[in-house]
């Protein structure tokens, strides 16, 4: 059976570039990898052309999750699998392969309102990551893929199953917890064949957006404290405070984006051992910090 490697890139449809650019490399620790007419920035985390993509548009969220395959003959397989779901899949043109500087990839929808990718043969970039701000070797990625994605739930149920039975990640555990009198944040963590905690979750939660936030970890702890001081220096939004989670042990903070989801940045998040792995049920999305802060304007 064909299984995914793990989250390779996350498309984002954003209003605003320039604000991004600044946020993304100046306070996040991203790199530039190209930019085309106004109309697109690629960031950079690692030796990978590109890993997080930025298209002008004005609905300010993701347009797509890459998810890397490790050969061609189990990316078709792997095609094959979902379309015996009973699922659409097209295969992607050259062009958008070019676009994606992958080999090869497929397209099929999400029952939320994006995009999955399916690729093989990622572009590597002629010259080695370097950001400008970071202390520490930079972004945890390799084979752990550059993070996860936490999009919510239009239905809790369906969305749960595609996820299980359609992408054939498989559960990491659950977090239930009433966030706020009469809501009720349902969540669970689906991890790739890697092992990352996560590289997706999903939340039956209300929001106006698609997504919720993307999660990149770095390799240093001090990163994550630096690039709190920078974001709060800069006058972001932080909508959790620096704290932990229970669950893949991640210290972090997030921060709202130029486009209005969260950013995670953090630190320490467990890799699953499959043959010594539980899946259990957390009562709580943090056992301490993570406070939510009155929102605020970000400075230009």
């Amino acid at each position: 059976m064909a299984v995914i490697s793990n989250l390779g890139y996350a498309i984002f449809g954003v209003s605003d570039l320039a604000r991004w650019e600044n946020f993304a490399v100046d306070l996040m620790g991203f790199q530039v990898g190209r930019r085309e007419n106004g109309r697109l920035l690629t960031l950079r985390m690692d030796e990978y052309e590109q890993r997080i993509v930025l298209e002008q548009g004005a609905e300010d969220d993701v347009r797509a999750a890459g998810w890397q395959i490790d050969t061609e003959e189990a990316l078709d397989a792997f095609a094959d699998q979902v379309r015996a779901q009973g699922v659409n899949v097209e295969a992607g043109s050259a062009e958008l392969a070019r676009a994606r500087r992958v080999e090869k990839l497929y397209v099929c929808a999400d029952p939320n309102g994006f995009k999955h990718e399916f690729y093989f043969g990622p572009a590597i970039a002629t010259s080695p990551f370097r950001s400008s701000v970071m202390k520490g070797p930079g972004f945890l990625t390799g084979p752990l893929g550059i993070g996860h994605l936490l999009p919510r739930s239009i239905d809790y149920k369906a969305s749960v199953s595609f996820y299980r039975q359609v992408l054939g990640l498989k559960i990491s555990d659950y977090i239930r917890e009433e966030i706020a009198p009469g809501i009720v944040a349902d969540a669970t963590f689906f991890h790739s064949s890697s092992g990352r905690h996560h590289s997706l979750a999903t939340a039956a939660i209300p929001s106006d957006k698609i997504l919720n936030h993307i999660m990149v970890e770095v390799k240093d702890m001090d990163d994550v404290g630096l690039a709190y001081d920078r974001c709060v220096k800069a006058g972001y939004s932080m909508v959790l405070e620096l704290g932990h989670h229970p669950n893949d042990k991640m210290f972090s903070f997030y921060v709202e984006t130029p486009s209005g989801f969260a950013m995670e940045c953090g630190y320490g998040g467990i890799v699953i051992d499959e043959a010594n792995w539980e899946v259990i049920s957390y009562s709580k999305m943090s056992d301490w910090g993570h406070k939510r802060r009155a929102p605020r304007a970000v400075a230009a």
